[in-house]
């Protein structure tokens, strides 16, 4: 058994313990944005292709006590380097993270893990140097080599060593070829789903829907499919690879695929745009449940697989259905999308949402610690969660009357 790190918003660590739980997998410690467990191969690939919230998963390589950098280069240099990272593959320390310990300078704990990691490599493979990406102005046919990228964690003076197994972040499913203005995050967009509490057998409503990430990432829970079943990982080009276990791991997750399951999930926008873009990314979605690459570009509006779309400006939404659910909604961010003034005037106009979903919740994700007053209402609860580098604010209301 391996110790894996899965790392995610700062705010979604809840939600993904839970998801490692239902998995199967025993959850060792969560963090500030990082949640510890234990995985072995056919785990690893499950966390990568089935977790919907992390932005990344990790290999832990080895952990020590270090407050000095002799100390930290010969706990480097100890580690088994050679069981993840195979001969030809290159090595980048792509991220130094230093917490309440007396190592705090990250370039210079950058360069001594790099270091003391190559010196261990060249010294198994023999070898008198890592090999380095490849300028293409110099090789313009060379391929640059595969690069291994390690991640250090220093908190109290205990070093965490790790490698990314995930490649590209999580949050590329492959279903977005484009994201419109200012794209809710996937996995940011799945943590508020499941830390709102919604359940497949209610209708879900987004008036401001734009490219439909919160709607596709509802249909996906809905529908049971895995979030990863249409891209690859880094870590199949590691030693601890195992093909035939991860085709065993995908062909799990796609026999758990459901489309009979009713879903009563809606959207609407006032960008004619923004519509079609999220009736593109639909379209691709049927294209990695159904095992093709997904094609890109704006694609046809005839199948939105049982999701309503809609064009219309947020005042005039209304539900389809005659029950109750969950309205759930990123609108307009003040600092990304123009003057802030218009975004706090859309929230004040929010409040026309009461009247026309009668009975339904409200869960709305935003950047401005304010939105409260603007939109004239208390919310029940508030959390902070981050959407990539943007800390924004996570409000939800009860019963709309």
């Amino acid at each position: 058994m391996n110790t894996a790190v899965a790392l995610c918003a700062v705010g979604a660590e809840k939600v993904v313990s839970n998801e490692l739980r239902k998995l199967g997998f025993k959850v060792e410690e969560s963090l500030y944005g990082r949640v510890r467990f234990k995985a072995d191969t056919a785990n690893l690939y499950q966390a990568l292709i089935g977790l919907r919230a992390a932005d990344r998963v990790l290999l832990e390589i080895t952990q020590f006590k270090a407050t000095d950098f002799d100390v930290l280069f010969e706990g480097t240099a100890g580690a088994e380097w050679e069981r993840i990272v195979p001969k030809g593959m290159g090595l980048k320390v792509a991220k130094v993270r230093s917490n309440r310990s007396q190592l705090k300078a990250e370039t210079s704990i950058q360069a001594i893990v790099h270091k003391a990691a190559a010196q261990r490599l060249c010294g198994k493979y023999k070898m008198n140097r890592l090999p380095e990406p490849v300028m293409l102005s110099r090789a313009e046919n060379a391929a640059p080599p595969k690069i291994a990228e390690v991640r250090v964690y220093i908190e109290k003076d205990m070093v965490s060593l790790l490698v990314d197994l995930s490649g590209e972040p999580l949050f590329k499913r492959g279903y977005r070829s484009e994201g419109g203005v200012a794209p809710l995050r996937e996995t940011t967009a799945a943590s508020i789903l499941l830390l709102s509490g919604w359940k497949r057998k209610f209708p879900l409503y987004d008036p401001f829907c734009g490219s439909g990430t919160l709607l596709i990432e509802a249909a996906m829970y809905a529908w049971d499919i895995a979030p990863g079943l249409g891209r690859n990982f880094a870590l199949e080009n590691m030693l601890i690879a195992d093909s035939k276990i991860e085709q065993t791991v995908r062909e799990e997750f796609r026999k758990k695929i459901d489309f009979s399951r009713l879903v009563r999930i809606a959207g609407s926008d006032e960008d004619q745009r923004s519509v079609s873009i999220a009736a593109s990314n639909i379209a691709r979605l049927r294209d990695i449940a159904e095992g093709r690459a997904p094609v890109r570009g704006i694609r046809s509006a005839d199948d939105n697989m049982g999701i309503n779309l809609k064009v219309l400006p947020m005042t005039q939404a209304c539900s389809p259905y005659d029950s109750p659910g969950l309205i759930i909604t990123n609108p307009p961010y003040g600092k990304r999308l123009g003057d802030q003034a218009i975004a706090e005037q859309i929230y004040r106009d929010m409040a026309v949402l009461e009247q026309r979903f009668t009975s339904w919740n409200l869960a709305v994700i935003t950047d401005h610690s304010g939105f409260e007053s603007f939109y004239g209402k208390k919310a029940d609860s508030c959390r902070e969660i981050s959407n990539g580098a943007i800390p924004s604010f996570f409000f939800q209301y009860g019963l709309l009357y």
